[in-house]
């Protein structure tokens, strides 16, 4: 069996600098060249998802040759001495990963305190602790079915999950090959591997079908890669081909990964039986390698580039990341609205390219030779640990931090929404649209310009509102009662339906309740469009689970409103997003319309009036997510033509024409936007909370306006 050297997270070896032929015998240039490969399709994916569509597959490649190196080393030791020195074996593996990784992430907390506003600052702190410890793949498993989590910047440490994936595959996997070494058979080796690699990809196939947000970073849904690249190790003797047949091998290999990269993107269902495409390939590479001797792609993969690149391309992946986050903040004014263009982002790539060739000198190799570390296995836990400490009190502070900043901004904020003379200052928010107000400069400055918790659309007040435990869904309670009656009896009862995209009203909404005492009760859960449709999925495909889960739901509550009779209905969701598919091939328009009237009929044959809320014009769809904060002094730099930000849009093309009587289409369209353009900042105030969402400020100054639409003034 080949001793290898090469090396990304989970090789046995620290990695020399490499020339364009083998230093010796035994490396492989084929194995190094699919780290290069790897690595710079996962960069290319995060530098512009547009440019390589497919990109993430990287990661998966990278999991078949840890799987393989590991496996090859744990393999040689087992056999050689029947036992694996797992203190050495994890000292290694401390030695070789934490130094660099660590080292970005103390970087990265810092750059967020000085670079990022200061929202972004508790992510990156409790993500960046996450990773230090090597949880992170299971933290973002838990955010990724927050549905509000969904519309949250991405944080400096979000890349770590994969390197999460491997240190939790370097922990179990000795201990297994240990237990399987006991049978001392091959054969019972390869097929308890083979085992366990089946139930991972059994267990990969049905979640990704069932919770596909989960799926992509779960450790058990990912150990069927390892597991491939493993099994490549035990049978290498086996699996030494021609020559002509190692080269077919290698060549369907890399197209293999390389169609997987260019054809998947964010629609495909991942990581599930398709990733055996990535897997597959990336196994086949390494049998078209065990043959030694050049490759018909030796001279590219050989070639000091593609070397160089996959000898540092560990450093490359940690580096990459935050140096894309930040690169706006640092730019600033050099960008046209906080865009990030071509130019800009080659740029970005350089950097990483310049700062990953020097980590790796300067500290992947000096880690891995450090003497004092070097000779002591416990000197290197001791030293693991201060470090991890060290990152944990950094996150610690940072987060402090973050408490201090959301304080001083909830006081400026409610010194602002609790002054009267403040929100009925007709050129403040979304009133300056009003010719009439004659406001001197109604796209000037935003007054505060980050966004934090103060400015929630979610926010609900405790005192008046209690969450019911009826109507969940799984754990998620979706209705909530807000009594605004002062006891008064028979107080009008009014509801808010929809997902977020409702959810984003409620805030004018509870201040008419206040003013009319009304009962307020909201119906709301993210991702779901209130109608009768067959519902396929928030901007991508959802589980069979998810989208049964939404259409009960929806229905369960449509008769819910109806027997309550209510006095009015307001009902708005992210139609544009939330695709419906029949299968008559009918426009999403008439779909939807089939799926709204008969539920807009219960209603106003209960006595209420229904009136549809008008979804906004987009924002980060059409601008960068953080244009306003890069672009303080000059909000205008973010208006975009109004065709572009405000697309057709299905709820509200029904609403505007609909055939039920009693139904009346509430569109707010003109205080976002003019006769051209649609703007971020509007009298003074921030319009978007996220991407997605309105801020709560922007969204409580236009209680007047929907006042009079609904006929209250």
């Amino acid at each position: 069996m080949e001793t290898v050297t090469a090396h990304r997270p989970g090789d046995d070896a620290p990695t020399e600098r490499l020339p364009a032929v083998p230093a010796r015998p035994g490396f492989r240039p084929d194995i190094q060249a699919l780290r290069a490969v790897a690595v710079l399709a996962v960069v290319v994916n995060h530098l512009s998802a547009n440019w390589l569509t497919g990109g993430y597959v990287g990661v998966d490649v990278f999991f078949v040759i840890s799987g393989f190196l590991i496996s090859s080393h744990l393999d040689r030791e087992i056999t050689g001495t029947g036992r694996v020195r797992l203190g050495r074996f994890y000292a290694r593996r401390i030695r070789r990963l934490l130094p660099a990784a660590l080292l970005v992430l103390g970087l990265s907390l810092a750059a967020a305190y000085f670079l990022l506003p200061y929202p972004r600052w508790a992510a990156t702190a409790n993500e960046a602790a996450a990773s230090a410890m090597y949880w992170e793949n299971w933290l973002l498993a838990a955010k990724s079915v927050d549905y509000s989590a969904a519309s949250e910047a991405a944080s400096l440490a979000q890349h770590y999950w994969s390197l999460s994936v491997e240190e939790q595959f370097y922990l179990v996997w000795p201990l297994l090959l240990l237990l399987l070494f006991k049978v001392r058979r091959r054969r019972a080796q390869v097929v308890g591997i083979a085992a366990v690699g089946a139930a991972s990809l059994a267990f990969s196939v049905y979640y990704t079908e069932a919770s596909p947000n989960e799926a992509y970073f779960v450790t058990h849904g990912r150990a069927w890669e390892f597991a491939a690249g493993a099994l490549v190790a035990l049978l290498a003797s086996r699996l030494m081909l021609p020559r002509a047949a190692a080269g077919l091998a290698s060549f369907a290999g890399f197209a293999m990964i390389i169609a997987a990269a260019v054809l998947y993107d964010h629609h495909t269902p991942f990581p599930g039986y398709l990733a055996l495409v990535p897997t597959v390939g990336t196994a086949l590479v390494i049998v078209g390698g065990l043959r030694p001797g050049r490759q018909w792609h030796s001279p590219v993969t050989g070639s000091w580039p593609v070397q160089a690149i996959g000898n540092f391309s560990y450093s490359l992946y940690l580096w990459h990341w935050p140096l894309i986050l930040l690169a706006p903040f640092v730019l600033g004014d050099l960008l046209d609205a906080g865009e990030m263009t071509t130019p800009y982002l080659l740029g970005v790539l350089a950097v990483s390219l310049v700062l990953a060739s020097l980590s790796k000198r300067l500290v992947e190799d000096r880690g891995m030779s450090f003497g004092p570390l070097a000779r002591s296995t416990k000197l290197t836990f001791v030293a693991m640990v201060a470090v991890v400490a060290a990152i944990a009190v950094a996150a610690g502070a940072l987060e402090r931090a973050y408490d201090d900043e959301v304080a001083t901004a909830e006081r400026k904020a409610e010194q602002v929404m609790k002054d009267p003379e403040v929100m009925a200052n007709p050129c403040h928010g979304a009133p300056a649209m009003i010719r009439e107000n004659k406001c001197a400069d109604p796209f000037g400055p935003a007054e505060i310009v980050t966004m934090g918790p103060a400015n929630e659309y979610y926010d609900t007040p405790e005192e008046e509102c209690e969450a019911l435990d009826e109507y969940k869904v799984g754990s998620k309670k979706t209705t909530t009662v807000c009594d605004f009656s002062r006891g008064a009896k028979a107080a009008p009862v009014v509801w808010l339906v929809g997902d977020s995209h409702a959810q984003q009203w409620q805030g004018p909404l509870f201040d008419l309740a206040r003013e009319h005492r009304w009962v307020l009760k909201l119906a709301l859960l993210g991702g779901c469009p209130f109608a009768d449709v067959e519902f396929t999925g928030y901007r991508t495909v959802a589980s069979e689970a998810n989208r049964r889960a939404c259409t009960d739901w929806t229905a369960n509550m449509a008769d819910v409103v109806t027997d309550d009779r209510p006095m009015m209905v307001f009902v708005s969701f992210f139609a544009r997003a939330e695709n419906a598919d029949d299968g008559s091939g009918r426009s999403q328009t008439d779909q939807y319309r089939d799926g709204l009237e008969p539920y807009w009929r219960k209603w106003t044959g209960a006595g209420a009036k229904v009136f549809v809320l008008a979804d906004p014009p987009l924002n980060g769809g059409v601008r960068a997510r953080d244009c306003v904060v890069l672009n303080p002094d000059d909000p205008l730099a973010c208006a975009v033509d109004r065709e572009v930000a405000h697309p057709g849009d299905p709820l509200t093309e029904v609403a505007r024409r609909p055939r039920v009587p009693g139904v009346t289409l509430v569109d707010m369209t003109d205080y976002f936007c003019d006769d051209r353009r649609c703007y971020a900042v509007v009298g003074n105030v921030a319009v978007y909370f996220d991407h997605d969402h309105m801020n709560l400020e922007f969204s409580r100054s236009m209680k007047p306006m929907i006042a009079e639409a609904i006929g209250l003034r």
